[in-house]
């Protein structure tokens, strides 16, 4: 377990290679001048070119890339085009708020997800089945900003039980979180529910239904431990996904996090902050999927890693 712990590890780095540079020429296609920008509308020609060279925007393409890289990874990552402050002073405040939305999008995601794939199962082919499945398409159908808009109106100006935005408090967090994670659930409930249904089916099960073992614990124990691999594996690739994909939750939500922090940045240009935050929801998708192998080994240890 070690060594592929480690050779992971070592795997991250051409994979963190390419795409600082597949980013990097990406940012450097966006349309704009943060040069014009900074200089204001009434800038002359020659006002613009000396914020270019101040601006470091005027060096070859491999020079700009290499400075990116040497900053990032010496832990400064640089400084901001538009404000001049530190890139890492911008980012702190702004990681808990994404962390902590997604974490709880994840957490209830999971919870419900599995309960209604586990339902769904257990009466496959009834009324409820269809009902819960349903409810699984609607939830990855229903547009984010939508659903967010929805429930602002509902939970936060009709009844006036939540914030309609904000860090303020943890019920600032509630809607928000219900509504990065609602297509999240309805992808666990579809995978848990196809994962035990073929398990429901293997030879063990009906042999220890024959032993008089309840059903509560048929399906507890051996059906839904046996399926939590596929659960694991939907869990962690979507998780590394909510934290890079609440930008418009965070928008919607007005949540100061890094989504906003992005969106803002691209907005105005500023290519060093837009670099660093991509490449760090890079590395947490990344670590995420590292964390989702080592977890097969525990859940099952048939798995081994030679």
């Amino acid at each position: 377990m070690r060594g592929y712990f480690f050779r992971r590890l070592v795997n991250t780095i051409p994979i963190l290679f390419i795409v600082s540079i597949l980013i990097f020429m990406f940012i450097h296609l966006i349309p704009g001048d943060p040069a014009r920008l900074l200089a204001g509308q009434n800038a002359t020609i020659d006002e613009i070119q000396l914020m270019r060279e101040h601006l470091g925007l005027t060096k070859p393409l491999h020079i700009q890339y290499f400075n990116f890289v040497k900053t990032f990874f010496s832990g400064e990552l640089g400084n901001s085009i538009k404000t001049g402050l530190p890139i890492k002073d911008m980012i702190a405040p702004r990681f808990k708020p994404t962390f902590m939305l997604a974490i709880l999008s994840i957490i209830w995601a999971t919870i419900f997800g599995v309960v209604a794939g586990i339902i769904s199962a257990i009466n496959r082919g009834k009324v409820l089945d269809y009902v819960v499945m349903i409810g699984a398409i609607s939830g990855i159908s229903l547009p984010l900003f939508w659903l967010g808009l929805m429930l602002i109106q509902v939970f936060s100006v009709n009844l006036g039980w939540f914030p309609t935005g904000g860090t303020d408090s943890f019920k600032s967090y509630i809607l928000p979180a219900i509504t990065l994670g609602a297509g999240i659930t309805s992808m666990i409930a579809r995978y848990t529910r196809s994962s035990m249904c073929e398990i429901l089916k293997e030879p063990y099960i009906r042999t220890s239904r024959a032993k008089g073992i309840s059903e509560f614990w048929v399906v507890m124990k051996h059906t839904l431990r046996n399926s939590l691999i596929d659960v694991v594996t939907i869990v962690g690739l979507q998780f590394g996904f909510l934290l890079a994909g609440s930008v418009l939750v965070e928008t919607v939500f007005t949540i100061p996090g890094l989504g906003r922090l992005l969106i803002d940045s691209i907005l105005f240009r500023d290519y060093t902050v837009i670099q660093v935050i991509l490449l760090i929801f890079t590395l947490q998708f990344i670590v995420v999927n590292l964390v989702v192998d080592v977890l097969y080994g525990v859940l099952n240890p048939k798995i081994r890693y030679d």
